[in-house]
């Protein structure tokens, strides 16, 4: 006798989706990740036990409908699937590829619990690529156009979640910007092998195909003026990212050979387009020996750029342990696999050489007591300080705001750091700058973080915009 459906899970285990076997990975640029059939889809999502309060969905940062879109892929109910998946999400198969499932709501599932958590990135990836090869598209039939104009800044996830909300509430949204190519650091950051940019282009036919106006290749500031952008709309929404590095202010960081990591991520996808670009040139690392500095999402592309890129060796120095690493375990995963070699809990002290690198002297740590944001403080022990030798080194240790200064012309305040600052009362609105017209989210108001959150953002900056604008906004269930 079967198991009732509940109890699906324990017929069926975990299944990931096929991946790429390590040899072939490491010499090509091909997503890892492959995809499941119907059959499969279906038979993962029955193993969602519809618990009474979904953890899922509370530690989802857009808080999207897990069970209920699980409930209609087990069902076979495909596009109800993907209109329901994109009433909480502009980029539902950005998300299903890059989030870090594991920190959030696979974390939180509650067959986590040794029983091998619902795959539920795999699936929402699975429903929107599915759906709109099957031919799906957004439902638009609601919508009542308005006469209002918005023009969008940035095209990354941002700017993109609130463009989707702008034309599902009737208004024009003009997205501007200076790549020829939508998706900011998703298409010209993140490497192909974990977001193939063929996944961006169709996003962008089925924006357009929403109303969504793209004008790409144009900088404001040099191109077109923020005080026209005022006078041909009715708001302005700011979702331009977080592009400065952070520095380490470690001796020898100017030594040749010293490659910020963002630099060397757009310079190598570029080179994969086959889209050269002179602000970002092509590094290659082949049969060097590379030391990547930091713990992050960014530090695990670049050891794993590295990788494909046929360095000699490539090796991860992250000053905390591996527990307290904040990038995807996953990630992390891979990049072993693929052969990187991880020292944990060594600070970075000095980079060495005469003219170029020649090595990374660092200092075993231990953790001590929280900082500020609850992390335990990494302390250096004495006399433990070795040398590793390197020929490139890559600083991965983040990234902040760097406003244009015909922003802050216009008045908009910023935060000591660089971020935007919105909200805080005083008769602001929520996302709304310190110039009434101008709204903003993502890595410019939050700070550098995850796609997901960006996205986020922007969806609900583009509510506070509207409002802000006289446009009544409809529900989530109607207008995603």
């Amino acid at each position: 006798m079967s198991k009732p459906s509940h109890l699906h899970f324990l017929e069926s285990p975990r299944r990931d989706p096929e991946v790429l076997s390590i040899p072939i990975r490491v010499r090509n640029w091909d997503e890892i990740y492959g995809q499941y059939e119907a059959e499969g889809a279906a038979d993962q999502s029955a193993r969602c036990i519809n618990c009474g309060n979904p953890y899922c969905e509370w530690e989802c940062p857009v808080h999207n409908f897990i069970p209920d879109w699980l409930r209609l892929v087990k069902q076979g109910r495909l596009f109800e699937a993907a209109e329901l998946s994109h009433q909480t999400n502009s980029l539902p198969e950005v998300c299903g590829r890059i989030c870090p499932q594991d920190r959030l709501c696979e974390g939180a599932c509650t067959l986590n619990d040794g029983l091998g958590a619902v795959t539920i990135g795999s699936i929402e990836k699975y429903i929107t690529d599915e759906a709109v090869r099957q031919g799906w598209r957004p439902d638009m039939s609601k919508v009542v156009p308005t006469d209002k104009r918005v023009a969008v800044i940035g095209a990354g996830p941002a700017g993109l979640g609130a463009a989707d909300i702008l034309v599902r509430n009737g208004v024009e949204a003009h997205v501007y910007d200076r790549y020829p190519r939508i998706g900011g650091l998703l298409t010209y950051g993140i490497p192909p092998f974990k977001l193939d940019k063929d996944v961006i282009e169709t996003r962008r036919e089925i924006m357009e195909g929403m109303g969504v106006q793209f004008h790409l290749g144009v900088e404001i500031g040099r191109d077109v003026s923020l005080e026209q952008l005022l006078a041909d709309h009715d708001a302005v929404f700011v979702g331009m990212g977080t592009y400065r590095y952070v520095k380490g202010n470690l001796a020898g960081e100017e030594l040749s050979g010293v490659i910020e990591s963002l630099p060397f991520l757009i310079g190598n996808v570029n080179h994969v387009l086959k889209e050269p670009v002179s602000r970002f040139p092509y590094q290659n690392l082949g049969g060097k020996r590379v030391v990547v500095l930091g713990g992050g999402d960014t530090a695990m592309d670049c050891v794993r750029t590295s990788i494909r890129q046929g360095a000699h060796s490539v090796t991860c120095a992250y000053r905390r342990d591996e527990e307290n690493m904040p990038g995807s375990r996953k990630e992390v995963k891979n990049a072993r696999e693929e052969g990187v070699e991880f020292l944990f809990n060594r600070q970075p002290v000095e980079i060495l050489g005469e003219d170029k690198v020649e090595g990374v002297r660092v200092a075993r740590t231990r953790l001590g007591e929280p900082d500020a944001r609850g992390r335990r403080r990494p302390e250096i022990i004495e006399g433990s300080e070795e040398v590793l030798p390197a020929d490139a080194v890559i600083i991965a240790f983040g990234f902040r705001p760097d406003p244009p200064d015909w922003l802050l012309e216009a008045g908009v305040e910023t935060h000591e750091d660089g971020r935007l600052k919105v909200g805080g009362g005083g008769g602001r609105a929520e996302f709304q700058t310190s110039h009434p017209r101008i709204f903003a989210g993502g890595d410019m108001v939050r700070g550098s973080d995850l796609v997901v959150t960006a996205v986020f953002e922007g969806r609900e900056a583009a509510r506070s915009l509207l409002q802000g604008i006289g446009i009544e906004t409809r529900h989530p269930a109607q207008a995603a």
